[in-house]
């Protein structure tokens, strides 16, 4: 029993210096956590300010493009008020001017072209048969102008009795014949293009078949048209297409015509590939004669090089002779033979 008292009492004091510093470490632990949790809640406070901070800003930003975009929409609006309003002053004065270009007929030129023109110009103006038999009257010239002297004072601004004045002494019915004879012979001239062509005759077939329905013009264009081609190839397919109209007729021509020049490049094009690879073949041949000619004129040339020159000394011991030796003697090889 007195043995284990001092080592019991030396146990308790290593617990109470182990418990001592537990107590240390759990206090300096606990600091710590309540410095950590203090940071943590200073950071939380900061990053909550920013945030605040943040949200402002965006407020404001967002205002500003509010602001920015009010400021926008207005000055588009004030720029297309702007040009709204320049451009119904510009339709006004094209309107205006419209108006006042005045129209003239003087008799040389077509009453069926010029009534036309006449009457688009004063419906698209807007007038009454007064303002039109006033204008027709000012647009009259020259031997136009003297038909007004048979119409009696008081019906001058009738326009029905003006027209038909006009009409009776200048009406295209005695240039009819006249358009039908230059259809009938009208061709292609040298440099003009089917565009062209098909243009004038349609002109021509207006003027000369002006009373017809509208389809009848249509059906003679193409005829005239085909008829007035100039190439024989190109007219004759037009035959076997047998168009209806003239603008049928005429995309059918320029395809054609297209097609017949691609064909003959393409012709051409073969043809001088073909000529190409004969005259290749051709100086192939020469090139492998002359080198074969080179070779044989070297070859002569270095057998020359190599053979010696005979002893013009030199004598036959068999016949005599000079210039050769026994074994080359003739003499020899007509013994043998015989």
């Amino acid at each position: 029993m007195p043995e284990t008292r001092p080592l019991t009492r030396s146990m308790d004091e290593k617990f109470e210096k182990l418990f001592h510093m537990m107590a240390e470490m759990k206090a300096g632990l606990e600091g710590k956590m309540e410095a950590g949790q203090e940071e943590m809640r200073s950071g939380q406070e900061r990053l909550e300010q920013e945030m605040r901070s943040g949200q402002e800003r965006l407020e404001q930003v967002r205002s500003g493009q509010e602001e920015m975009k009010s400021q926008i929409q207005a000055h588009i609006e004030s720029q297309i008020e702007e040009i709204k309003i320049h451009v119904d002053g510009c339709v006004t004065k094209i309107e205006e001017e419209v108006q006042l270009k005045p129209l003239t007929f003087d008799g040389q030129t077509s009453w069926t072209v010029f009534k036309t023109q006449f009457d688009v110009v004063s419906s698209t103006n807007g007038w009454t048969d007064f303002v039109k038999a006033s204008q027709l009257v000012a647009s009259l010239r020259g031997s136009a102008a003297e038909v007004l002297l048979g119409i009696p004072a008081d019906k001058l601004t009738d326009l029905t009795n003006i027209e038909k004045a006009l009409e009776s002494r200048f009406r295209d019915s005695h240039l009819t014949q006249f358009y039908r004879t230059e259809l009938k012979t009208r061709r292609q001239k040298p440099g003009e293009s089917l565009q062209e062509l098909a243009t004038d005759v349609e002109r021509l077939v207006s003027l000369a078949y002006a009373e017809c329905p509208l389809d009848v013009p249509e059906s003679l264009s193409a005829q005239y048209f085909v008829d007035a081609i100039r190439d024989e190839e190109t007219q004759h397919s037009n035959r076997l297409m047998n168009a209806k109209d003239l603008k049928s007729s005429l995309a059918y021509s320029m395809k054609y015509d297209a097609l017949r020049t691609v064909s003959k490049t393409s012709r051409h094009v073969r043809s001088m590939e073909t000529e190409d690879h004969t005259s290749r073949e051709r100086d192939d041949k020469f090139e492998f004669f002359f080198n074969r000619l080179e070779k044989l004129l070297n070859s002569s040339v270095a057998g020359k090089k190599n053979t010696p020159r005979r002893n013009p000394n030199m004598t036959c011991w068999k016949c005599n002779k000079k210039e050769h030796m026994q074994r080359e003697c003739q003499a020899i090889t007509s013994n043998h033979e015989n």
